[in-house]
């Protein structure tokens, strides 16, 4: 029998060969040494447990998170990103037509339009289509046997059946249920809220009270409520937003997001051989209409840079009622996106010769369905330095969608959408009254 120090070194020897040999060592060689030399039963190299099998490969953790994701905006896709954050894969459920019009009213986007939105979203893994507003016992067995979920995910605000149960009351029963914080300043209801406010206003004034309006829903001016009278309770836009927020939205697949000045352009993004892909716009009410023509923007080059226009400047060319959503608002849905990589925030109107070679752009596009299409024409032409240079292109949308469709459905069924928000309406002021705070956002 050998000496503890022979066995140590024959075990080192051993050891090495198989590095050397490209054997995968499952445990430390320091470790093996240690339990070797502290055994006086060694009778020579063995191979301990785990040397040459491969490591079981961790089961990932399947979240699952359901909503009607209509309208859908930053609140919704800070809600996706917290429920991915709990697990390894997110599953979306995108509640049917029926069902939302059943429990809660007419949805302003069909299911086609929010599949999209859904899909688009950069946390989003898998997404099941026509998802029951409850989770019944039935749906539940299946989300656990055939889709594999090991929990199912909602937000701290209450999700009541007309009924008055608790629609997640089975998975919290079967202890497979996490909770998330609702996000702050905003909800589908408020959206919609403003759009009926704006057209309400619009009708008694073509003046003083457009240019008030708008800057409350720019500013975001605190938790003002609607006082025309329909006892609805709609918020204007009381967003606050922060440095945090961005990030969070920015981290994951890339994306990232500049803060520019027209006259502070800062240089940041891919590599200096990636071809960089470059679009504009308001992106207000962030919609199916959008997230197709970046995508087929994206397709065009390594990089997609978003430029996103100013409170001010969306104001000026589109009527003193917009931006509906103000500029950070819009910011963080066009950020959620997958297709996106970087985002300007506050873009200029005008694609500069410098902006171009700042950012290395190498070709700028601008979709055929738009909300206004006659800037060729125009005297002050956005895109005259990209047209000259050889570098523009013009994309055939593959939605016919605009920001002024998604107003055109509300204005023509505002009554369904009065009474919708009146009674949604209720159930927020009681969240907002009763609230504490959630810690994890």
């Amino acid at each position: 029998m050998g000496s503890d120090a022979d066995n140590s070194r024959s075990w080192g020897k051993f050891v090495a060969t198989c590095l050397i040999g490209g054997v995968v060592v499952a445990l430390g060689a320091s470790a093996l040494l240690a339990s070797s030399s502290s055994s006086s039963s060694y009778h020579g190299p063995h191979l301990p447990l785990g040397i040459g099998f491969r490591r079981r490969k961790k089961k990932p953790v399947r979240v699952y998170m359901d909503g009607c994701f209509d309208m859908m905006h930053y609140g919704h896709c800070n809600a996706l990103r917290q429920a991915r954050a709990l697990g390894d894969q997110l599953v979306v459920g995108v509640v049917s037509d029926a069902e939302i019009t059943a429990n809660k009213g007419p949805p302003v986007t069909p299911l086609h339009e929010r599949m999209i939105m859904v899909k688009a979203v950069k946390w989003v893994d898998e997404v099941i289509p026509d998802a029951p507003y409850a989770i019944t016992e039935d749906f539940m067995k299946k989300l656990f046997d055939e889709y594999n979920i090991d929990y199912i995910i909602h937000g701290d605000d209450p999700c009541v059946l007309p009924d008055g149960t608790d629609a997640y009351a089975l998975a919290k029963k079967a202890g497979r249920y996490k909770q998330i914080k609702r996000t702050e300043g905003v909800s589908s209801t408020d959206i919609v809220g403003r759009m009926l406010l704006c057209v309400r206003e619009r009708s008694i004034s073509d003046s003083h009270n457009h240019s008030s309006l708008q800057r409350q829903f720019s500013h975001g001016h605190g938790q003002k409520l609607d006082d025309t009278g329909s006892g609805s309770g709609t918020r204007v836009s009381h967003f606050l937003p922060t440095s945090r927020r961005i990030v969070q939205f920015s981290n994951g697949k890339g994306c990232s997001a500049v803060l520019l000045a027209p006259s502070d352009l800062i240089g940041l993004g891919p590599g200096q051989d990636a071809r960089i892909v470059y679009i504009d716009g308001a992106f207000d009410l962030f919609h199916a209409g959008h997230v197709e023509i970046l995508r087929v923007a994206k397709e065009l080059g390594d990089f997609l840079l978003v430029g996103i226009h100013t409170d001010q400047t969306v104001s000026a060319k589109r009527g003193a009622h917009r931006p509906i959503m103000n500029l950070h608002e819009r910011s963080l849905s066009v950020l959620a996106c997958r297709y996106v990589d970087e985002v300007i925030i506050g873009a200029p109107w005008e694609v500069s010769k410098d902006m171009i070679t700042t950012f290395n752009i190498s070709l700028v596009v601008h979709g055929t369905v738009a909300e206004n299409n006659d800037f060729q024409k125009e005297n002050g032409n956005p895109y005259h330095v990209p047209i000259s240079m050889d570098i523009f292109k013009v994309l055939e949308s593959p939605l016919d969608i605009t920001t002024t469709t998604i107003i055109k459905r509300i204005v023509s069924n505002h009554e369904a959408y009065l009474k919708r928000n009146e009674k949604k309406a209720e159930s927020e002021k009681r969240y907002y009254e009763g609230k504490s705070y959630v810690s994890g956002d």
